[in-house]
Protein backbone atom coordinates (compact mmCIF):
# COMPACT_ATOMS: atom_id res chain seq x y z
CA UNK A 1 0.00 0.00 0.00
CA UNK A 2 2.49 2.51 0.87
CA UNK A 3 4.55 1.69 -2.02
CA UNK A 4 2.00 2.48 -4.18
CA UNK A 5 1.46 5.56 -2.73
CA UNK A 6 5.20 6.59 -3.10
CA UNK A 7 4.77 5.45 -6.72
CA UNK A 8 1.92 7.62 -7.28
CA UNK A 9 3.33 10.81 -5.78
CA UNK A 10 6.41 10.34 -7.74
CA UNK A 11 4.62 10.02 -10.61
CA UNK A 12 2.63 12.94 -9.37
CA UNK A 13 5.56 14.91 -9.11
CA UNK A 14 7.23 13.76 -12.44
CA UNK A 15 4.30 14.85 -14.78
CA UNK A 16 4.22 18.12 -12.85
CA UNK A 17 8.27 18.72 -13.62
CA UNK A 18 8.14 17.71 -17.47
CA UNK A 19 4.82 20.05 -18.10
CA UNK A 20 6.52 22.91 -16.34
CA UNK A 21 10.28 21.82 -18.09
CA UNK A 22 7.99 21.73 -21.66
CA UNK A 23 6.35 25.16 -20.71
CA UNK A 24 8.71 26.61 -20.08
CA UNK A 25 11.42 25.62 -22.99
CA UNK A 26 8.01 25.90 -25.43
CA UNK A 27 7.94 29.63 -24.77
CA UNK A 28 11.88 30.09 -24.41
CA UNK A 29 12.03 28.29 -27.92
CA UNK A 30 10.78 30.68 -30.24
CA UNK A 31 12.85 33.54 -29.34
CA UNK A 32 15.94 31.46 -29.58
CA UNK A 33 15.12 30.20 -32.91
CA UNK A 34 13.59 33.89 -34.26
CA UNK A 35 17.32 35.62 -32.98
CA UNK A 36 19.01 32.83 -34.61
CA UNK A 37 17.93 33.95 -38.07
CA UNK A 38 17.69 37.77 -37.30
CA UNK A 39 18.45 38.88 -33.81
CA UNK A 40 20.02 38.20 -30.23
CA UNK A 41 17.78 36.79 -27.75
CA UNK A 42 18.88 40.75 -25.98
CA UNK A 43 17.53 42.43 -28.76
CA UNK A 44 14.44 40.30 -28.70
CA UNK A 45 13.70 40.64 -25.18
CA UNK A 46 14.48 44.68 -25.61
CA UNK A 47 11.90 44.92 -28.29
CA UNK A 48 9.05 42.52 -26.88
CA UNK A 49 9.85 45.03 -24.06
CA UNK A 50 9.34 47.93 -25.59
CA UNK A 51 5.91 46.53 -26.99
CA UNK A 52 4.58 45.57 -24.00
CA UNK A 53 5.20 48.92 -22.46
CA UNK A 54 3.23 50.73 -25.70
CA UNK A 55 0.63 48.45 -24.83
CA UNK A 56 0.25 49.29 -21.42
CA UNK A 57 0.34 53.07 -22.76
CA UNK A 58 -2.42 52.73 -25.09
CA UNK A 59 -4.43 51.04 -22.94
CA UNK A 60 -7.86 53.03 -21.95
CA UNK A 61 -8.05 50.76 -18.24
CA UNK A 62 -4.13 51.67 -17.49
CA UNK A 63 -5.34 55.24 -17.02
CA UNK A 64 -3.74 55.20 -13.02
CA UNK A 65 -0.29 54.03 -15.10
CA UNK A 66 -0.45 56.38 -16.96
CA UNK A 67 -0.95 58.95 -15.22
CA UNK A 68 1.86 58.26 -12.39
CA UNK A 69 4.69 56.41 -14.68
CA UNK A 70 6.35 59.46 -14.29
CA UNK A 71 6.59 59.32 -10.87
CA UNK A 72 8.59 55.87 -10.98
CA UNK A 73 12.13 55.72 -10.21
CA UNK A 74 12.21 52.82 -12.56
CA UNK A 75 10.25 51.05 -14.50
CA UNK A 76 10.97 46.79 -14.81
CA UNK A 77 8.99 45.31 -18.02
CA UNK A 78 8.44 41.30 -18.17
CA UNK A 79 7.10 40.93 -21.84
CA UNK A 80 6.32 37.23 -20.84
CA UNK A 81 5.60 36.10 -17.49
CA UNK A 82 4.99 32.25 -17.27
CA UNK A 83 3.04 30.45 -14.64
CA UNK A 84 2.71 27.30 -14.67
CA UNK A 85 1.00 24.83 -11.89
CA UNK A 86 -0.24 20.83 -10.96
CA UNK A 87 -0.05 21.05 -7.53
CA UNK A 88 3.03 23.32 -7.29
CA UNK A 89 2.89 26.76 -8.92
CA UNK A 90 5.89 27.65 -10.75
CA UNK A 91 6.84 31.10 -12.24
CA UNK A 92 8.88 33.03 -14.02
CA UNK A 93 10.01 35.00 -17.01
CA UNK A 94 13.11 37.96 -18.27
CA UNK A 95 12.98 41.17 -18.39
CA UNK A 96 14.17 44.56 -18.36
CA UNK A 97 14.62 47.59 -16.07
CA UNK A 98 15.49 50.86 -16.59
CA UNK A 99 16.24 53.98 -13.84
CA UNK A 100 15.65 57.59 -13.93
CA UNK A 101 18.61 59.70 -12.91
CA UNK A 102 17.01 61.86 -10.16
CA UNK A 103 19.26 65.26 -11.11
CA UNK A 104 19.13 64.71 -14.73
CA UNK A 105 15.71 62.99 -15.33
CA UNK A 106 17.74 61.01 -18.08
CA UNK A 107 16.96 57.64 -18.36
CA UNK A 108 19.50 54.53 -18.36
CA UNK A 109 20.02 52.33 -21.03
CA UNK A 110 18.35 48.36 -19.71
CA UNK A 111 20.12 46.14 -17.27
CA UNK A 112 18.46 42.80 -18.00
CA UNK A 113 17.02 40.57 -15.17
CA UNK A 114 14.90 37.66 -14.31
CA UNK A 115 11.54 37.33 -12.05
CA UNK A 116 10.78 34.07 -10.50
CA UNK A 117 8.70 32.68 -7.90
CA UNK A 118 7.25 29.63 -6.60
CA UNK A 119 3.79 28.43 -4.52
CA UNK A 120 2.89 25.43 -3.03
CA UNK A 121 -1.31 24.20 -3.15
CA UNK A 122 -4.05 22.54 -5.01
CA UNK A 123 -3.61 24.22 -8.35
CA UNK A 124 -3.58 23.54 -12.27
CA UNK A 125 -3.34 25.39 -15.63
CA UNK A 126 -1.46 27.71 -16.22
CA UNK A 127 -1.22 31.66 -17.83
CA UNK A 128 1.44 34.07 -19.39
CA UNK A 129 1.52 37.77 -18.57
CA UNK A 130 3.02 41.14 -19.53
CA UNK A 131 4.16 42.19 -16.04
CA UNK A 132 5.52 46.40 -15.54
CA UNK A 133 6.23 47.50 -12.20
CA UNK A 134 6.86 50.84 -11.37
CA UNK A 135 9.85 51.70 -8.93
CA UNK A 136 8.49 53.75 -6.80
CA UNK A 137 10.99 54.40 -4.09
CA UNK A 138 15.18 54.99 -4.05
CA UNK A 139 14.85 51.71 -2.00
CA UNK A 140 13.25 49.91 -4.55
CA UNK A 141 15.60 51.00 -7.19
CA UNK A 142 19.01 50.08 -4.90
CA UNK A 143 17.75 47.13 -3.95
CA UNK A 144 17.95 46.23 -8.24
CA UNK A 145 21.77 46.43 -7.18
CA UNK A 146 21.73 43.58 -5.16
CA UNK A 147 22.39 40.15 -6.59
CA UNK A 148 18.66 39.09 -5.90
CA UNK A 149 15.67 40.65 -4.24
CA UNK A 150 12.42 39.13 -2.35
CA UNK A 151 9.30 41.20 -3.08
CA UNK A 152 7.32 41.56 -0.35
CA UNK A 153 10.22 40.76 1.79
CA UNK A 154 12.79 42.92 1.07
CA UNK A 155 10.96 45.54 -0.62
CA UNK A 156 7.50 45.93 -0.51
CA UNK A 157 5.44 45.39 -3.84
CA UNK A 158 1.18 45.92 -4.58
CA UNK A 159 -0.93 45.45 -7.46
CA UNK A 160 -1.16 48.86 -9.33
CA UNK A 161 -4.51 50.05 -9.71
CA UNK A 162 -6.67 49.38 -12.70
CA UNK A 163 -9.76 50.88 -14.76
CA UNK A 164 -10.80 54.74 -15.13
CA UNK A 165 -11.10 57.47 -12.58
CA UNK A 166 -9.06 55.69 -9.94
CA UNK A 167 -8.75 57.91 -7.15
CA UNK A 168 -9.38 58.98 -2.99
CA UNK A 169 -9.62 55.97 -1.40
CA UNK A 170 -9.09 53.60 -4.01
CA UNK A 171 -5.68 54.71 -5.23
CA UNK A 172 -2.99 53.16 -3.78
CA UNK A 173 0.10 54.07 -1.43
CA UNK A 174 2.89 55.43 -3.39
CA UNK A 175 5.17 54.76 -0.80
CA UNK A 176 5.23 51.04 -1.43
CA UNK A 177 8.60 49.99 -3.34
CA UNK A 178 6.89 48.62 -6.57
CA UNK A 179 3.47 48.52 -7.75
CA UNK A 180 2.75 46.06 -10.43
CA UNK A 181 0.65 45.96 -13.20
CA UNK A 182 -0.41 43.09 -15.53
CA UNK A 183 -2.50 41.75 -18.37
CA UNK A 184 -3.20 38.20 -19.66
CA UNK A 185 -4.40 37.86 -23.62
CA UNK A 186 -4.83 41.62 -23.54
CA UNK A 187 -6.96 42.01 -20.16
CA UNK A 188 -5.76 43.05 -16.37
CA UNK A 189 -4.63 39.55 -14.65
CA UNK A 190 -4.24 41.23 -11.08
CA UNK A 191 -1.24 38.91 -10.57
CA UNK A 192 0.25 39.22 -7.22
CA UNK A 193 4.05 39.44 -7.06
CA UNK A 194 4.06 38.75 -3.28
CA UNK A 195 6.84 36.56 -2.68
CA UNK A 196 8.51 36.93 -6.07
CA UNK A 197 12.23 37.05 -6.47
CA UNK A 198 14.00 39.29 -8.99
CA UNK A 199 17.84 38.20 -10.05
CA UNK A 200 20.79 39.67 -11.74
CA UNK A 201 21.16 38.21 -15.54
CA UNK A 202 24.69 39.32 -15.96
CA UNK A 203 25.40 37.12 -18.54
CA UNK A 204 23.04 38.81 -20.93
CA UNK A 205 23.88 42.37 -19.48
CA UNK A 206 27.22 41.47 -20.87
CA UNK A 207 26.69 40.04 -24.39
CA UNK A 208 24.58 43.07 -25.15
CA UNK A 209 26.90 45.73 -24.23
CA UNK A 210 30.11 43.44 -25.33
CA UNK A 211 31.84 44.18 -22.35
CA UNK A 212 31.84 42.64 -19.00
CA UNK A 213 28.61 44.67 -17.36
CA UNK A 214 26.80 44.51 -13.84
CA UNK A 215 23.50 46.16 -13.20
CA UNK A 216 24.98 48.88 -11.56
CA UNK A 217 27.42 49.79 -14.43
CA UNK A 218 24.28 50.13 -16.49
CA UNK A 219 21.67 51.69 -14.17
CA UNK A 220 24.09 53.88 -11.77
CA UNK A 221 27.57 54.53 -13.64
CA UNK A 222 25.67 54.60 -16.86
CA UNK A 223 29.30 53.34 -18.48
CA UNK A 224 27.43 51.40 -21.24
CA UNK A 225 25.42 52.08 -24.03
CA UNK A 226 23.74 50.31 -26.94
CA UNK A 227 21.62 52.07 -29.57
CA UNK A 228 19.78 49.21 -30.25
CA UNK A 229 17.59 50.32 -27.08
CA UNK A 230 16.85 53.89 -28.07
CA UNK A 231 13.52 52.76 -29.25
CA UNK A 232 12.42 51.81 -25.93
CA UNK A 233 13.73 54.67 -24.22
CA UNK A 234 12.07 56.60 -26.93
CA UNK A 235 8.56 55.09 -25.56
CA UNK A 236 9.95 55.46 -21.91
CA UNK A 237 10.58 59.06 -22.06
CA UNK A 238 7.55 59.48 -24.20
CA UNK A 239 5.59 57.64 -21.25
CA UNK A 240 6.51 59.66 -18.76
CA UNK A 241 6.13 63.39 -19.84
CA UNK A 242 2.59 62.24 -20.18
CA UNK A 243 1.83 62.10 -24.13
CA UNK A 244 -0.82 59.89 -25.81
Amino acid sequence: MFSGIRRSSFFQGLLFFTLLFGLFCSVSAIPSSVSAQSASEEDMLVEKARLTLESFLADPDMQWFRDHMKEARGILIVPQFIKGAFFIGGSGGSGVLVVRDEKTNEWSYPAFLTLGGASIGLQFGGQASEVVLLVMTQKGVDSMMSTTVKLGGDASVAVGPVGRGVEGSTAPNLSVDFLSFSKAKGLFAGLSLEGAVVGARDALNTNYYKTPTKAIDILVRRSVSNPQADPLLAVVKKGTKGES
